[in-house]
């Protein structure tokens, strides 16, 4: 199988299937010289490792990585780092009776139209297991971003599970982390945990729409027209399992809106351009403009249900299905810190390429400066 890679300098690729012995990534691009160590990474994995709550799977795996190679008495070589994340609470037999069924709504059938052959355990390389090794790449950006620009921050948060939205006039940034839905509505949190109970003691799943803002970004990453930042953004949020949709900023509401309520007024502050608003998401010609970059992207309900559901085998015989093993009734919960890993692997990766073309050198607006 091919193109197991993502970024242009910032390179990562993942390895692995979900009830393989390990998985992990290669991240290669890493600027030498910055610390990092393996405890630098793995709080990131404690967010989305399962089993932490009756909410999500109950696998539970504790997602430690090992960096194999890139780094030298505490500091990153330049050369690419291997990260492993071994896989220690399998349950292949789980999967035993869909070996010769497709689950509906799975990649099972698409894989088998294209390979031939599939690893029907967990799904094998379609699973969200893999979503651990983006993570720790994650990581790596996060600690090549905080030395590079010590003021930016990436927070993610769920702001709809079904059609339950939080109301964002309860905003608040403190909630993120107090409840298993990183919600940053404790209204909205307590209606969800409910409700996800009930369809939980249904066999049943629902899907979600996380947000993942980027604070602090500095203007001028992005190239036009193919190398927009919005446009890898959205690539990077897509290749997310089970993700269905990605907008930047307003996204697909933008199309209710007239070019008065639109358009994002600038005014000079004291330190610069201010905009009023912020309608793009932070990118205006896939540019970044130094306002928060704005993306969120919707996760389909959880295939895996134990609910029968009507597909067929390999063979062509028409068969109903139930999908045993241990799986998230939401699994846009534990979506939330691989979005944060991707948008932050999507700006660094921006953020080397700007060096590497402008040096960093930025168009002055006011006077010029002696």
């Amino acid at each position: 199988m091919s193109l197991n890679t993502f970024g242009h300098l910032f390179r990562v690729t993942t390895w692995g299937e979900s009830h393989g012995p390990a998985i992990g990534c290669t991240v290669d691009g890493c600027p030498p010289g910055v610390a990092l160590t393996e405890a630098d990474l793995q709080p990131w994995l404690d967010r989305r490792k399962p089993g932490q709550n009756k909410f999500t799977t109950q696998r539970k795996e504790p997602d430690e990585v090992r960096i194999l190679s890139g780094v030298f008495e505490g500091r990153t070589t330049g050369t690419p780092i291997q990260l492993m994340i071994e896989n220690t609470d399998q349950r292949s037999k789980d999967y035993g009776e869909i070996a010769g069924a497709f689950r509906p709504g799975h990649a099972d059938i698409t894989y088998h139209q294209k390979y031939g052959i599939r690893d029907y355990r967990g799904g094998g390389r379609s699973s969200a297991r893999e979503t651990a090794s983006r993570v720790a790449a994650g990581g790596v950006a996060r600690a090549v971003l905080a030395a590079l620009v010590p003021g930016l921050k990436i927070t993610g948060y769920m702001v709809q599970m079904g059609l339950r939205g939080i109301d964002r006039a309860r905003f608040d940034a403190a909630e993120i982390e107090r409840n298993p839905f990183w919600c940053p509505d404790p209204v909205a949190a307590a209606d969800w945990a409910a409700y996800l109970e009930e369809l939980r003691l249904a066999h049943n799943s629902v899907g979600a729409v996380i947000e993942v803002v980027a604070d602090g970004v500095p203007a001028g990453l992005g190239a036009p027209l193919y190398g927009k930042l919005d446009s890898d953004l959205a690539s990077a949020m897509m290749s997310i399992n089970a993700v269905k949709g990605v907008e930047i900023g307003d996204g697909m509401a933008s199309a209710s809106l007239t070019g008065v309520e639109n358009a994002d007024e600038i005014r000079m502050g004291a330190n610069g351009p201010e905009f009023l608003s912020n309608h793009a998401g932070g990118i205006l010609g896939g540019i970044s403009s130094g306002q928060p970059i704005v993306c969120r992207f919707a996760v389909k309900p959880t295939s895996s249900i134990l609910t029968p559901r009507r597909t067929i085998t390999a063979g062509g015989g028409d068969v109903d299905l139930v999908t045993k093993g241990r799986h998230d009734p939401c699994v846009g919960i534990r979506a939330v810190p691989v979005g944060e890993a991707m948008m932050a692997c999507v700006i660094l990766d921006h953020l080397l390429l700007d060096r590497g073309q402008t040096g960093g050198l930025r168009g002055r607006i006011g006077r010029a400066l002696s």
